[in-house]
């Protein structure tokens, strides 16, 4: 069973943009906020951003902050992200996640579901 499914990948040049989006069901659905983790060959998957479902609150990582926007259509249960300006080192497998606790810290062991990844490329 998919809990979370995401789309939007590609391939683009750097300053490009790309829109991401990640729809929750099933037990996704009962979580508290949703995320974006990456995670680049031979490295940590790191924090990206992550939106509390009900207020709307945001966070984002030094990396991406001011290049990218996170938000959600609680109506579709979608998730997006939205990505300008980007970067070679933006390359990575990006991952839709849900969680319900410390949200805010970004963190892979607090992640109770994860989507499939999908792949972006920044090419200079």
């Amino acid at each position: 069973q998919v809990q979370l499914a995401e789309s939007g990948g590609g391939s683009v040049q750097s300053g490009g943009s790309l829109r991401l989006s990640c729809v929750a069901s099933g037990n996704a659905l009962s979580t508290n906020c949703l995320s974006w983790f990456r995670q680049a060959p031979g490295k940590e998957r790191e924090g990206v951003a992550t939106i509390y479902k009900g207020v709307g609150t945001t966070h984002y990582s030094d990396s991406v902050k001011g290049r990218f926007t996170i938000s959600r259509d609680n109506a579709k249960n979608t998730l997006y992200l939205q990505m300008n300006s980007l970067k070679p080192e933006d390359t990575a497998m990006y991952y839709c996640a849900a969680h319900s606790y410390f949200c805010s810290l970004l963190q892979p062991r607090n992640i109770d579901f994860w989507g499939q990844g999908t792949q972006v490329t920044v090419s200079s």
